[in-house]
């Protein structure tokens, strides 16, 4: 994911990794409950929020971003392991606002372990601020390659690691329905529906779908095999796949044997 700031009206700033950080807080997240908002208002017409860009040239031959964010004159420092103090950072990979009023941003920590780095919600209610995490646990065997952090689905939303779909504009935060209620969706997300209320995993023996707003989900296992080619899926699915709608007026995307099915720019 391109780390950029999406909708950034407010005032950026540049910091050095020697600067002084005497006015910060840490916060220790807390639990997402199901289908929260985050859509809060703020008087005023200026963000509470002011981010900060670090850009190193000296680590490698790419000049890496990395960002830190203030909540009015105060920075925000997350502690990832509630156990351990030690375990706060103020350094993160990616931000951007996630709803019109900006008192909710959606962040990724900077982690260079290699792992996927930890997402948080910095979210301002009746004045103060709110980091809530966005973290299921989960056994599944082949959670380290589809844990995959933050994607953005066009102008609808993010996915973000197969376990929680979130909304544009408004910031509702929806716990997507696992397959297996024990581990993380074990496919990778290809697509969102036309009305923007479904979204389709590729597993390896179906498309995993699931309806976010009902927790409605439809499994089409596959009576063709799958091309191995990332490049070659589009064309696949177009030419064996339609959305269609069920009795609930629910769209799911179901095998089909005709020409045109679904149109590849549909595709994140």
């Amino acid at each position: 994911m391109k780390k950029t700031l999406y909708a950034l009206v407010l005032s950026v700033l540049f910091f050095s990794c020697q600067q002084n950080q005497e006015n910060a807080a840490t916060y220790t997240p807390r639990v997402l409950t199901a289908n929260e908002k985050f859509n809060g208002y703020l008087e005023g017409s200026d963000s509470a929020f002011t981010v900060l860009i670090h850009k190193d040239e000296a680590s490698s031959s790419e000049v890496k971003e990395e960002f830190k964010v203030k909540f009015k004159d105060t920075l925000v420092k997350i502690q990832i392991n509630k156990a351990d103090p030690n375990s706060a950072t103020e350094k993160f990979s990616s931000v951007q606002f996630i709803n019109t009023q900006k008192t909710t941003m959606l962040v990724q920590i900077s982690d260079k372990s290699g792992l996927t780095a930890p997402c948080y919600l910095l979210s301002v209610k009746d004045g103060k601020l709110e980091v809530i995490s966005l973290y299921r646990p989960s056994t599944g065997k082949q959670d380290t390659k589809y844990t995959t952090g933050i994607i953005k689905v066009g102008r609808a939303g993010y996915v973000v690691n197969n376990d929680f779909y979130i909304t544009n504009v408004n910031a509702q935060v929806y716990l997507i329905k696992r397959q297996n209620p024990e581990e993380r969706i074990q496919g990778q997300f290809i697509l969102n529906s036309p009305d923007k209320s479904t979204i389709v995993f590729l597993t390896d023996k179906s498309l995993y779908q699931v309806h976010y707003v009902s927790d409605d989900v439809y499994n089409e296992t596959f009576s063709k095999k799958v091309p191995q080619s990332a490049a070659d899926l589009p064309e696949w699915v177009r030419n064996n796949f339609m959305w269609q709608k069920n009795k609930k007026g629910i769209t799911f995307l179901k095998f089909n044997d005709s020409d045109r099915i679904v149109d590849i720019r549909e595709f994140q």
